[in-house]
């Protein structure tokens, strides 16, 4: 995984990224990745896509009374695009 070394960050930013990472009970680092991929509104999770859509189908074949697609026929269809 790449590293980021980030110098110079003002006081209170820093703080803010303290405070926010005691109430989601992650580290700092952790936090910061969090931070990071919401302002780029990004997934931080690359597997969290995956796991929406299993969820979505799993949702959608119980209300159609329908068999569950087989999940890792999905997850393989996932992979090749």
């Amino acid at each position: 995984m790449p590293l980021l070394q980030v110098r110079d960050v003002p006081e209170h930013l820093y703080r803010l990224l303290v405070r926010q990472a005691e109430e989601e009970r992650r580290s700092i680092a952790h936090q910061a990745i969090a931070a990071l991929a919401n302002g780029l509104q990004a997934e931080a999770d690359p597997k969290a896509r995956r796991r929406e859509a299993l969820r979505k189908a799993a949702t959608f074949n119980r209300k159609q009374g329908q068999r569950l697609t087989d999940p890792v026929k999905l997850i393989r269809e996932d992979r090749d695009r």
